[in-house]
């Protein structure tokens, strides 16, 4: 008790003139805060007043969790990089599950010694476990990489990963919630540490990362997250599909097998991350690849890129049609994306996700959705220019007009009612070309 009656956040505390003690302070030296948190073991702190636009999407979601949220704590742990970078990828997942046990501990830790003096706080969790009785939806409580962001931590990459000025994308994220405000508050860095250099693109085995800065959703959750939420429904759905052991076999390897009793036993395994193990930014990571760039991709980046592997995608999918084309050696294993929608809304939330541009090239088209029965809603979706992009209502002139009924729709999507049944008992109904309707179809495979 002596060392934590000596701590500068709580001498501070005991010296304001505050008569009702019970109720926490109105502001928090921010100084002391910072150095509260980093003796609590995070590498590096910064703070995001609640109502900060930046982080005004999810702002309803965080008063929902901890409803007298003032200030967002975000932190950063720095990770072994080498434990990243090697193609080992059970000594990766080994760094990534303890930097987010050591984050989590960080932040209660944080939070506990907060409590003693009077402030509230709320710890989200830095990785798992997630609000699963949302999935599909958002999971997740808070997005630490967006508040990160606004706190001072770092920038976002072409990769969508925080890169920190020092530490570069090494890191783990934390946020903590508490009911009070601290006398300043961080703010963006004012430049970005991604050096663009494209080696995130080189790397990656399913081509998620367009040189343009385009990114794959639905590549990199089917195959780097092949163990986690869908893909452990997918893997579920074929034991339960299969006639018999033999069966099972010859949809699922020995070694599939294995490393999903390990996911489950241990911890959730990454597929890849190749992504964050080539990244060359931060002023602690940067200097060998300036030394030797050269000596770097051949020490860091040929490893990932020359692994055999088995790469998981959905069949008809741009990720597919990558790794045929751009790693050979590299085995593609067809899988479901195991995203079934339960809602309309869902729906078209999920549609820029697993939208495939690549098979959206030279259409360009309205399609206007009218959903009856137990969802009642309008949206426009238009595909142009291998964009995609949704909107409430009916916009502009129409190519192909869909109404349906909703439960019959999701139940279409989810493979458990034929299309054309639907069609004939007039659940769902169409006007113009059926080639559209194929066409939509394409860019968005389950």
């Amino acid at each position: 008790m002596a060392k934590f009656d000596r701590h500068p956040t709580v001498k501070w505390w005991r010296e304001q003139s505050i008569n009702d003690r019970s109720t926490s302070p109105a502001v928090l030296n921010s100084d002391s805060l910072r150095a509260l948190c980093l003796e609590a073991g995070a590498d590096d702190v910064g703070f995001v007043e609640i109502h900060r636009s930046a982080i005004a999407d999810q702002r309803a979601d965080i008063l929902a969790a901890f409803p007298p949220t003032k200030t967002l704590i975000s932190f950063v742990c720095r990770m072994n990089r080498e434990n990243i970078r090697t193609p080992v990828r059970s000594a990766t997942n080994v760094e990534f599950h303890a930097n987010y046990d050591r984050a989590n501990e960080v932040a209660l830790s944080i939070a506990k010694t907060l409590e003693q003096v009077g402030v509230r706080a709320m710890v989200p969790g830095a990785s798992f476990p997630m609000e699963m009785d949302r999935f599909p939806g958002k999971v997740w409580v808070v997005s630490h990489k967006p508040v990160a962001v606004a706190a001072g931590l770092g920038y976002m990459g072409i990769h969508r990963l925080v890169i920190h000025p020092k530490f570069g994308n090494f890191i783990s994220l934390g946020t903590i919630l508490i009911d009070a405000e601290v006398t300043e508050y961080t703010h963006p860095i004012d430049y970005n540490p991604c050096l663009e250099c494209k080696l995130c693109v080189a790397a990656c085995p399913v081509g998620a990362i367009g040189a343009d800065g385009h990114f794959s959703f639905s590549a990199c959750y089917t195959h780097n997250y092949r163990e986690f939420m869908s893909g452990f429904t997918d893997w579920a759905e074929t034991i339960a599909e299969s006639k018999s052991a033999r069966d099972y076999r010859q949809k699922v390897s020995d070694s599939e097998s294995a490393s999903l009793w390990q996911s489950l036993s241990f911890k959730a395994n990454y597929k890849a991350a190749y992504c964050m193990a080539v990244c060359p930014a931060g002023e602690d990571v940067i200097g060998a690849f300036l030394s030797d760039r050269k000596a770097f991709i051949q020490d860091v980046v040929k490893p990932l890129q020359d692994k055999p592997e088995t790469i998981y995608a959905i069949p008809g999918s741009d990720a597919e049609t990558y790794v045929a084309r751009r790693f050979p050696h590299k085995t593609v294993k067809r899988v479901s994306s195991g995203i079934r929608p339960q809602s309309i809304q869902g729906f078209l939330f999920g549609l820029p996700l697993l939208f495939q541009r690549e098979r959206s090239e030279g259409l360009n088209a309205i399609y206007h959705f009218t959903f009856t029965g137990s969802e009642f809603y309008r949206a426009t979706v238009k595909i142009q220019n291998k964009t995609v992009r949704v909107q409430e209502g009916h916009v502009g002139n129409a190519n192909l007009s869909v109404t349906a009924d909703s439960r019959n729709w999701l139940g279409f999507l989810a493979k458990e009612q034929n299309l054309i049944w639907a069609l004939l008992r007039g659940k769902i109904r169409f006007s113009g070309s059926p080639k559209l309707l194929q066409a939509f179809g394409k860019c968005f495979p389950a």
